[in-house]
């Protein structure tokens, strides 16, 4: 892929102008709107490959101008808000935004998720074409593809086994949940769980070797002593 193109939209010049030095410093194309209608029409007639979007703007707010680009397009959005509140974060995330950052920012921390943001988006894409955002799953830096029974981890692509990648799949669709031992090898196994295999916990330490930095301090799959696993929301 060439330079990648990064729209950046935000009422403020002044943040769209600190942003746009950022990213030409990095050798991103950028183009730039101050609201969410001049937005649109810049991405009807540009490629983007990722948006940095204000909530809180004139005419068409950052949240009205998500949902309308997720009618049509699957580029990365990364939500912009001098708000903290967590209602604002999950509004913004519900409406299809991929990250979310706070006013006053750290415009390293933002280039950050943005080349975040534009590797997995890219290994996703497979060198452009089109991905299901239904078939993806995501947590943190941590994306699955069920369609492709891939995983990306910051990007960078994890080899898991079906086994495996099942495992991760039902934790991960079900967060928050506590499955236990039993529970989890009846999903997978599609068989009658025997109470001395400990097939499933020698799955989730492989699991675990492979997509957590420190598998003894999993960031991941929690273990709830004397109950099971789960994937915390």
């Amino acid at each position: 892929m060439d330079k990648e193109t990064i729209l950046i939209v935000d009422d403020e010049k002044e943040i769209r102008d600190l942003i746009d030095i950022y990213l030409k410093n990095e050798g991103y194309r950028t183009l730039k709107a101050e609201n969410g209608i001049e937005a649109l029409n810049v991405l009807e007639k540009e490629e983007v490959h990722l948006i940095i979007l204000d909530i809180m703007m004139p005419e068409l707010d950052g949240i009205q101008a998500c949902m309308k680009i997720r009618e049509g397009k699957n580029m990365p959005i990364i939500m912009l808000s001098a708000k903290t509140e967590d209602m604002d974060k999950i509004m913004g995330l519900t409406t299809g935004a991929d990250d979310y950052i706070t006013k006053p920012f750290n415009p390293l921390e933002l280039i950050a998720r943005v080349k975040s943001q534009l590797r997995r988006y890219i290994k996703l894409n497979n060198g452009g074409n089109s991905v299901d955002r239904s078939s993806l799953i995501e947590i943190d830096d941590l994306t699955m593809n069920t369609e492709t029974h891939e995983v990306y981890l910051d990007g960078k692509n994890i080899k898991l086994t079906p086994r495996e990648f099942n495992i991760l799949e039902l934790l991960s669709r079900n967060r928050g949940i506590v499955f236990s031992i039993e529970k989890i090898y009846e999903s997978v196994w599609k068989e009658e769980f025997i109470q001395s295999d400990n097939t499933v916990m020698v799955h989730i330490r492989k699991i675990r070797e492979k997509i957590e930095e420190n598998p003894r301090k999993p960031r991941f799959i929690k273990t709830v002593w004397g109950v099971g696993y789960k994937i915390e929301k």
